[in-house]
């Protein structure tokens, strides 16, 4: 008895034993059904063999009194009131339960009983019950023998091959697509069948194949449609975009949002006007959302909710229903896409910020180096001044305070314009001969040197620009000469049909870490190689220059400043 109990136990646990009962029933119902005595019981055990192995609802389920007084209703009515019609359309029902779990992802092993029974329930729907419905059986007497002996052998071989099997006791998956796709055909088959049989009196050897082939052809045909050739999409892509659309183009929505993304100026504003077009949509009531900065409301709250929460945002859409699950996941992409969109936006923001920010400090910090150079240069006049001894040096001084103060004066005027209104720079063009004589002047020095050809090049510079970084350069030198001893600063204007300037120190080389930055970055150094070069080297690249470090070993340290030719300039 235990052994017996435990052979029945396991034949009832797993869902493919019972799949091959519940087929053995139907067999014999179909082929001893016929007698009155025997229908009702055969018909009962067939269908508590089904409702023990049905996919829908587990075995453990507890059924409400709806569903166990419609399961006794069923019964009733398929007992006393049953014909062929119903038998057909019972067996499609079973053939496409079975048959849409066999595209489900399940190990190919647990396959092959399922394909055995729907293999076993189409050749008995074409083989047997079709026939009768036709009332043309007497043509099919051969296949009597293979209904009635040959085909009970798939159930059977389901039994032995779910003793190999462990028990499943999970509830089986189940594809509905597939499922009601399987269902569809299969009455397809039966009614073409029965339709072409009463028009054509036919044999149903040539109605079957008719209609088989006539089917076959057919899903030949849509099966190519459904993805051709790279040229023409099918309609697998319009299948896709109606799954994903649910009532809503994907494309015309993400276009919508992504104008708004174009036309708002904040990541406020785009966030409204796109919550507003998403309030649009036939099954949304309301919205709630709440970013960083706001915490708004639109349209009217209902009992249906959904609650979505991304980084940057909290959302709480109202449906007019209760959203389905795949509704829930549309809705959700929808507002996860608005969300990216938002915080891009907010990066978008954030970069222009400090961009904005970047732009006033380089020009703060540029104009602060310019002051800071014409402040070094009338404070040489004002040590020539104390260094004047008698009256012909104090004449000297003089005349050179009358020629160097008007051109200080001009250049603070004009850093202080360029601070107020840095966009509308004026340039101050001069000869590149007149510029040498009052920069010269302005820079004479015992330390310092100058070097220039008989002959200048006849062409203007934008002296304002010029200064700043011919002072920078001279000054950076000069701070060098105070930190080594006997250093001596040669500036030169070089012979060349083109600017080019050279200011060179006979002091130490720099260190090879910080020449690599320089003009790149900002550098923190205690001989003031660092802010005022980066500075430097930007003005002169806006102006059509290039200032580089051409010569760096002790001895010999020489930045050079030359205009680019007309062919880099273009290029750039």
């Amino acid at each position: 008895m235990p052994a017996s109990f435990n052979i029945f136990r396991r034949t009832f646990n797993n869902t493919d034993s019972l799949m091959a009962l519940m087929i053995l029933s139907l067999h014999t119902l179909l082929t001893l059904g016929e007698t009155k005595q025997l229908y009702p019981a055969l018909f009962l055990c067939h269908y508590g063999l089904f409702l023990l192995w049905q996919p829908v609802m587990r075995q453990s389920k507890s059924l409400s009194w709806r569903a166990v007084l419609m399961i006794i209703a069923g019964a009733a009515f398929a007992m006393f009131y049953i014909n062929w019609w119903g038998i057909a359309f019972w067996i499609a029902g079973l053939f496409s339960l079975i048959g849409g779990r066999v595209f489900a992802t399940e190990p190919t092993s647990s396959k092959l009983p399922k394909m055995l029974a729907a293999t076993y329930l189409l050749s008995v729907l074409l083989l047997w019950v079709v026939p009768n419905l036709l009332q043309v059986k007497d043509d099919l007497a051969a296949t009597e023998l293979l209904v009635t002996y040959v085909l009970p052998l798939l159930p059977l071989a389901i039994l032995f091959l779910s003793t190999k099997n462990k028990p499943d006791n999970q509830t089986p998956n189940l594809d509905f697509f597939y499922t009601l796709l399987l269902f569809l055909l299969t009455l397809i088959v039966i009614l073409g069948s029965f339709a072409l049989g009463i028009i054509w009196k036919i044999q149903y050897i040539q109605l079957l194949a008719i209609t088989v082939f006539s089917l076959a052809a057919i899903l030949v045909a849509i099966s190519w449609l459904w993805n051709p050739s790279a040229s023409f999409s099918g309609l697998e892509l319009l299948m896709s975009r109606y799954l994903l659309s649910l009532g809503l183009p994907f494309e015309l929505w993400i276009r919508k949002i992504s104008e708004y993304l174009e036309s708002e100026k904040t990541a406020e504003n785009f966030m409204h006007a796109a919550i507003l077009e998403l309030a649009t949509l036939n099954w949304v009531s309301g919205l709630s959302w709440e970013t960083a900065n706001s915490n708004q409301h639109t349209g009217k709250t209902t009992p249906y909710i959904s609650h979505f929460s991304f980084e940057q945002l909290q959302l709480t859409l109202y449906s007019h229903w209760e959203l389905s699950p795949a509704m829930y996941l549309h809705a959700q992409l929808l507002t996860q896409i608005l969300s990216e969109f938002y915080v891009a936006k907010r990066r978008e923001e954030t970069v222009s910020q400090n961009t904005y920010m970047q732009s006033l400090y380089e020009t703060g910090s540029r104009l602060t180096h310019d002051i800071k150079n014409i402040l070094q240069s009338l404070g040489t006049l004002s040590a020539a001044a104390a260094l004047s001894k008698d009256t012909n040096d104090d004449a000297k001084l003089v005349e050179l305070i009358k020629k160097q103060l008007p051109r200080l004066s001009q250049r603070l005027s004009s850093t202080l314009n360029k601070l107020e209104q840095p966009s509308m720079e004026k340039k101050h063009q001069l000869l590149i001969a007149s510029w040498w004589q009052h920069f010269k002047q302005l820079n004479t020095s015992n330390q310092v040197q100058f070097d220039a050809p008989e002959n200048f090049p006849k062409t203007n510079i934008d002296a304002d620009m010029m200064d700043s970084i011919a002072d920078n350069l001279l000054q950076n030198a000069l701070e060098k000469a105070k930190q080594e001893a006997d250093i001596k600063i040669k500036v030169t204007l070089c012979n060349t049909p083109h600017f080019c300037l050279d200011v060179t120190d006979t002091g130490s080389a720099i260190p090879e870490m910080i020449a690599a930055r320089l003009f790149k970055s900002h550098i923190n150094s205690d001989n003031g190689l660092g802010v005022g070069l980066y500075h430097a080297a930007q003005q002169a690249t806006q102006s059509g220059f290039q200032l580089s470090l051409v010569e760096n070993r002790s001895g010999e340290v020489r930045f050079r400043l030359e205009a680019l030719p007309i062919d880099n300039l273009s290029a750039n």
